[in-house]
């Protein structure tokens, strides 16, 4: 299907003024009436709930969700995810085997039958009939709002997909269009749009936990080389597992009451600003690292595992007046040095580095030291340190398809681009999705970790916060689990770093660290993914079994045989079973 952006405006207007009745446009046989679809035989019964609301009851699956995603740019489109979904092929009879609607079409409008609190999964293989540019899929709710609902970067001679969504939050009428930076026309094939209520949505969520972030175990207890029956066990939480930890500053090492308050939470965490190059060495030559040395011995004191935030910022506007001033080859040079002295510091001392923050927003390494600087920096920060995964670290990829700058496509690209400097083959790299929220789309969340994932990397959501507003918790309950319940994310940091003067966007506590709402939202999340079964006891045989999320637990076990409980630290997370002698 091609679509002309020439054309895009009109069509607005017509949606506009007619209340989505787009008039009758014919090409090759295909009508805007054709377009005109139902839910294509799917339902599914929805409790009432807030948007992505979360329910304790157990939601049911009717379709399951696909998490693929191609990420080549190939001659031939693929076929429609979940046969189209709503989108109804099989109606046409001049489509190509059920696979394809009929092409081209200029200046189109797709008219879908939406259902109210509904989240839609959009896929589709799109190019360009020349050139390359953007393209983006809109998608127009029954109560008016034009939602991008993704948006990939295309050319000509071969197909690239497109996933992303939207949420509708009412019942009737919807469109779908694509519109572009080009002036090429759009080709669209392989549409897809499928519905999930919002307990099924959660329910994908749960499943992917059940099989991604919990096991089967079993413990067995033994008393005097026997098996111990009927022993009663206790099982906490203490370490491991999936990591999902917190931004903190250098209050912390003066404050016991914030101090308390985040190391009872928290197993990893990220500097916030105290490891940065202004932070080091504001005056030239002049280093400084006593407050991040003095950080790195706090969390290691609380089996903290640290990320390394960061080597370098990308960001024009937050280098020293010394360093915008230097010239290229000085410039090198004091690039090496600062690689050096950090990365030497801390090597082997944590698990990530954030080697060139914020890359596709920014190119000032780039600029004035060559295209390559990236690829050249991830290398030499290899040599020096080659435990930690290496990442590039970036906003608005999974928050905001309108901005063109970060998003998956180009993510990839770019990554793809470091990964192939000399010598760069064989490193550990990692996706690091900022995840700065202010309303989130869910289903666009979804589809873009999809897109990324397939890159084949560890993908993390490494500063995760939402905006101050009325229904900011509820924003940010939806975007942890979203994270938390989807296959390719290996961890989660929030960026809610408390300062007295007031937190970067989003605070879980106040002064005198009492939690606020969000707060609380983020201790139930942590009870959640860490609860183990309620005072459970072992068999005839003297063993427990049952499905738990991974961690390093300790064991309680209390029997009326034993003078007093016997306590022991078990390993769940690197393996499935354990012995307790008493």
């Amino acid at each position: 299907m091609k679509i002309s952006t020439g054309k895009l405006i009109l069509i607005l207007l017509i949606v506009l003024f007619e209340g989505f009745l787009v008039t009758s446009v014919k090409a090759v046989g295909y009508s805007s009436e054709q377009a005109s679809v139902k839910a294509g035989g799917y339902a599914s019964e929805q409790t009432s709930e807030k948007a992505g609301g979360y329910s304790s009851k157990k939601p049911s699956v009717k379709v399951p969700y696909d998490y693929s995603a191609n990420i080549e740019c190939i001659k031939e489109p693929e076929k429609p995810l979940y046969g189209g979904g709503i989108i109804n092929y099989a109606s046409y009879p001049s489509s190509a085997g059920g696979e394809k609607l009929p092409a081209p079409i200029k200046g189109h409008v797709v008219k879908v039958e939406l259902k109210k609190d509904h989240h839609y999964a959009l896929s589709a293989w799109l190019k360009l009939s020349q050139g390359t540019g953007d393209i983006s899929a809109i998608i127009v709710t029954p109560d008016g709002k034009f939602v991008t609902a993704g948006a990939i970067v295309a050319q000509s001679g071969c197909w690239t997909l497109l996933k992303g969504g939207a949420t509708s939050y009412a019942e009737g009428k919807g469109d779908i269009f694509f519109e572009s930076n080009s002036t090429a026309q759009i080709m669209a094939e392989s549409i897809a749009l499928q519905g999930f209520g919002f307990e099924e949505w959660n329910a994908h969520r749960e499943e992917v936990v059940a099989k991604e972030r919990k096991k089967k175990v079993k413990i067995t207890v033994e008393s005097g080389g026997v098996p111990l029956p009927d022993a009663e066990l206790s099982l906490e939480w203490v370490a491991k597992g999936f990591p999902l930890g917190n931004a903190m500053t250098k209050e912390i090492l003066d404050i016991p009451a914030y101090e308390e308050w985040f190391t009872r939470r928290f197993k990893w965490a990220t500097m916030e600003n105290e490891m940065k190059w202004y932070s080091t060495e504001y005056q030239e030559g002049h280093e400084g690292y006593e407050v991040a040395d003095r950080m790195l011995a706090l969390a290691e004191r609380h089996n903290i595992t640290l990320r390394g935030h960061n080597v370098f910022w990308d960001d024009q506007s937050h280098q020293m007046d010394w360093v915008s001033k230097l010239g290229k080859e000085q410039l090198r040079e004091a690039v090496a040095r600062r690689l050096k002295s950090v990365v030497t510091r801390y090597a082997g001392k944590v698990i990530h580095w954030d080697v060139v923050n914020e890359n596709l927003h920014f190119r000032f390494f780039e600029e004035k030291l060559g295209k390559e600087a990236s690829g050249e920096i991830y290398n030499e920060v290899a040599k020096l340190d080659s435990k930690p995964i290496l990442f590039m670290n970036e906003f608005n990829t999974i928050e905001q398809p309108c901005d063109k700058a970060p998003l998956p496509t180009k993510y990839i690209a770019k990554l793809r681009e470091i990964q192939a400097y000399p010598g760069n083959k064989g490193l550990k790299f990692g996706i690091g999705l900022e995840s700065h929220f202010d309303k989130p789309n869910i289903p666009y969340m979804r589809g873009s970790l999809d897109t990324l994932a397939a890159a084949g990397v560890p993908v993390w959501l490494t500063e995760v916060d939402v905006t101050k507003g009325p229904r900011q918790v509820e924003f940010m309950e939806e975007v942890m689990r979203e994270g938390f319940g989807h296959p390719g994310v290996k961890g989660i940091v929030m960026w809610a770093a408390w300062h007295a003067k007031g937190c970067y966007v989003m605070c879980l506590t106040d002064n005198n660290f009492k939690n606020l709402p969000v707060g609380d939202a983020v201790d139930k999340l942590l009870y959640e993914w860490r609860k183990a079964p309620e005072k459970p006891r072992t068999d005839a045989k003297g063993v427990f079994e049952a499905e738990i999320f991974h961690g390093e637990y300790k064991v309680t076990v209390k029997h009326k045989s034993l003078p007093e409980p016997i306590v022991q630290m078990v390993d769940l997370d690197s393996k499935s079973s354990a012995k307790i002698t008493c």
